[in-house]
């Protein structure tokens, strides 16, 4: 229930204290609660998930909310969870907790980041933007995503100085790679994600019913239509086609205004997504070939299926940047790419999203930790959704976990702050888990503290 116009605004919360940042949470929901004003972002998740489901549309919720298959993988992330349980200690005389940590070199308000999570501008527009607001707000490092719907270089300047990393999808054109991690370093990223499981789009049925594709409208393709090495790729298709058809190029000749008749024939909606997406004036993007030239050539080039460790193992010469792979799954994996020279390793299956039938990403962990010992650094990503979560993956040897879903379906509830609420939930509890359990600090977080 909402307070009516003339209800004065509660006095602001006050700042995390000695008490930590989980009281003062309660504390910022708990006092507008006394006026009757209730959280627009609940703090249950499944009350989040369902109010997302009603505020986004069908393609937005498949994309982001499906998974590969019948969503066994996604099942299994959540299982293993699960399957532990947090053993609190008493009489501990723990009154303060300190979330901090640094993971190669990034300072962390908590052991916590958000996710990469492509075609946002499914949901509304600028999301990567508010997402990045978001993130600022709460002191939360964001790892831009390669599909994402704005150039990283606003998105740079919407963090307004809060570390973020940035995701690499490896292309089939190297120059492209290249100016990629190039301009990633001049945006001012503190680290760069190459993601290895995604060399091709998994079997996602709920997409797949709707003939549904993001990128094939032009929506998630921002850091490539903001890249001079694509453009340049995308000119010369134009041209090519040009040449080919007596000047038409690509079908969509920009000597005629596009009439009622032929956007039917060619897709409407299809064809203003992409006039939308692209740079420039829509209305003019309407008259040229090259929004639909540019989601030809990414969908020509965009991942690249033979990746291999050869390709990683060129890392090294082409940036100074810490290097994470995300999507290692298998031990042997992680020991071989700690051999090839990488910093750190994240432990995902994409959320559940290309494999289906995977190994958990949780027990994956397990395994992968064991291997590689106490020392290399390890993150975990994939079925995320709590504080209470994020404890169970520390204590299990991840140095610190990414948020994905959750922090989109706050962006659809409330824009920027809906991202922050989110955030500020899960760090919440996982301040009063802590609390609750006597472990003063992140490093207190050990496995004696679970039983599973």
């Amino acid at each position: 229930m909402s307070a009516d116009a003339a209800t004065p605004a509660p006095a602001p919360a006050p700042a995390p204290g000695p008490h930590g940042v989980g009281r003062a949470r309660q504390n910022a929901i708990y006092r507008p609660g006394a006026l009757g004003i209730e959280p627009a972002v609940p703090t249950s998740t499944v009350e989040l998930e369902r109010r997302a489901r009603r505020a986004m549309s069908r393609r937005a919720w498949a994309y982001v909310a499906g998974g590969a298959g019948d969503g066994a993988t996604m099942r299994a992330n959540r299982e293993a969870f699960d399957r532990w349980r947090v053993v609190p200690r008493v009489l501990h005389g723990t009154t303060e907790r300190d979330l901090r940590t640094s993971v190669l070199g990034t300072d962390l308000a908590a052991p916590l980041l958000l996710a990469p999570v492509g075609a946002a501008g499914l949901i509304t527009d600028d999301a990567d933007l508010k997402i990045a607001e978001g993130a600022h707000a709460s002191g939360i490092p964001y790892v831009f995503s390669c599909q994402g719907s704005s150039p990283m270089e606003e998105t740079a300047a919407a963090m307004r100085g809060t570390p973020f990393w940035y995701q690499l999808y490896w292309s089939t054109d190297e120059e492209l790679v290249d100016s990629m991690i190039g301009r990633a370093e001049a945006a001012g990223a503190q680290a760069l994600v190459v993601t290895l499981d995604t060399t091709m789009l998994g079997w996602r049925t709920q997409d797949l019913d709707l003939g549904s594709l993001p990128f094939a409208r032009g929506i998630g393709i921002a850091q490539y239509t903001s890249d001079p090495r694509f453009m340049a790729l995308v000119r010369e298709r134009v041209a090519a086609a040009q040449s080919a058809d007596g000047g038409a190029g690509l079908g969509i000749d920009p000597r005629k205004p596009l009439t009622a008749a032929r956007a039917a024939r060619s897709g409407v909606g299809t064809l203003l997504s992409m006039a939308r997406s692209h740079p420039g004036a829509t209305r003019d993007n309407l008259r040229s070939p090259e929004p639909r030239a540019a989601v030809e050539a990414f969908l020509d080039i965009y991942s690249n299926p033979g990746l291999s460790w050869d390709h990683v193992a060129t890392l090294r010469e082409r940036t100074s940047l810490p290097v994470l792979l995300k999507g290692v799954l298998h031990p042997d994996d992680a020991l071989r790419a700690l051999d090839a020279g990488v910093d750190g390793l994240i432990v995902s299956n994409h959320g559940g999203r290309q494999v289906d039938r995977s190994v958990a990403a949780l027990d994956a962990l397990v395994r992968v930790r064991e291997a590689v010992g106490p020392e290399p650094t390890v993150l975990m990503d994939s079925g995320i959704r709590t504080g209470a979560d994020v404890f169970v993956a520390l204590a299990l040897g991840a140095d610190a976990c990414l948020l994905g879903r959750p922090h989109v379906y706050g962006l659809a509830l409330d824009g920027a702050a809906g991202v922050g609420a989110v955030i500020d939930n899960v760090v919440a509890e996982l301040d009063l888990t802590m609390g609750l359990v006597g472990a003063g600090s992140v490093d207190a977080i050990t496995r004696d503290l679970l039983e599973g």
